[in-house]
């Protein structure tokens, strides 16, 4: 492997087991917690958690979604193509995801508690739990096939 082979690989790797550590936790535990946070607070809470959250996952997202690109240009030659497609497929899916429905909830929760909204929350993070956990498959898989 070159070492631009090995950077990118290496890094799609961190950051996606990263990113798959946070979402778990954020599945089972910090989501549900939320219909937990008392309605005087929530609304502060809220937009607390969606600034101090940005600053936990953003980088590693970017990480993750560039180095995902990346291995489609440089592809060590002992790693299937396929697994770089899907894996790029896969953050689409969470990208998507994250725009379209986590954030808007976000959003709305900034307004005051609601049950329902963190319910909603809970249930469509799924998509990112599932794709994130797919990742770490693939970029397991593709660390595998390249020697790392």
């Amino acid at each position: 492997m070159t070492n631009l082979e090995s950077f990118v690989v290496f890094a799609q790797l961190a950051s996606t087991l990263y990113m798959t550590g946070v979402i778990w936790f954020v599945q089972i535990v910090h989501y549900p917690l939320m219909a937990e946070v008392g309605w005087g607070e929530f609304s502060r809470y809220a937009v607390q958690h969606r600034r101090l959250t940005t600053w936990a996952v953003a980088p590693a997202m970017l990480i993750e979604a560039g180095s995902a690109v990346g291995l489609i240009y440089v592809c060590p030659r002992t790693v299937p193509i396929g697994y770089a497609w899907v894996g790029v497929g896969l953050v689409f899916v969470i990208w998507i995801s994250t725009a379209a429905l986590q954030v808007p909830l976000h959003g709305k929760l900034s307004a005051g508690r609601s049950t329902k909204l963190v319910r909603r929350l809970v249930l469509t993070n799924w998509v990112r739990t599932i794709a994130w956990t797919l990742r770490s498959a693939i970029v397991l898989a593709v660390a595998s096939h390249a020697g790392a």
